[in-house]
């Protein structure tokens, strides 16, 4: 009878353990953080560097140590030389110039250039279409790219979709502004004064229409 105690007070107490520790959990995630494109203007846009771009690496008279990498998903790249160079956010030639620093250790003077494949950048660059588009997805950032450009590359709006309720979601010196845009107008009415210039990091939100 003792021992049936026992093990009664041994699951209570390893009961009350578990609820607990269930207490003290929480389901709130962390708020994500809110990454600013670095182009806040269309006449100064330059392609930066992104997980899953293709480099070219050539270093002048240095063949040994040139050679094409691929960016990893944290925005690094490993060379023969050099372990986990920091790319991701940078130009091409900044890259370039950030590389020749590295390798001035070891190579007197050295040249370096940088070209692109690939061409993914990083998130805070690409433009995103959601909800009632043909073909939703993230799309690679394009100079001068407008309204227009990127419903033809989302193939344009269901039929269930409210296009000229729509909204572009663009962060500003760190702060969200939303604006109205008419997309159903621009392109079921050919109504060019609804097309707008797009930056890198917007966001297009298409609701569902009210029938």
């Amino acid at each position: 009878m003792q021992l049936i105690k026992t093990n009664q007070m041994l699951k209570i107490a390893v009961l009350a353990t578990v609820f607990s520790l269930a207490g003290c959990a929480t389901n709130q995630l962390p708020q994500a953080t809110i990454h600013a494109s670095k182009t806040t203007d269309i006449t100064d846009y330059k392609y930066l560097i992104g997980p899953g771009d293709s480099l070219n690496i050539f270093v002048w008279r240095n063949p040994e140590i040139s050679g094409s990498f691929v960016v990893r998903p944290d925005g690094k790249i490993t060379t023969s030389l050099v372990e986990d160079i920091d790319v991701s956010g940078k130009t091409p030639t900044e890259l370039a110039r950030n590389i020749e620093q590295i390798l001035g250790t070891y190579i007197k003077d050295p040249i370096v250039t940088v070209s692109v494949g690939g061409f993914v950048g990083p998130y805070s660059e690409q433009v995103r279409v959601i909800g009632e588009a043909s073909a939703p997805q993230a799309i690679n950032y394009r100079e001068n790219m407008t309204l227009l450009d990127l419903m033809v590359q989302v193939g344009g709006l269901t039929q269930f979709a409210d296009g000229d309720g729509a909204k572009l979601i663009r962060v500003v010196s760190g702060q969200q502004q939303t604006y109205n845009i008419q997309i159903e107008s621009l392109i079921n009415d050919g109504d060019i004064s609804a097309n707008v210039d797009l930056l890198p990091g917007d966001i297009v939100i298409i609701p569902e229409a009210w029938f």
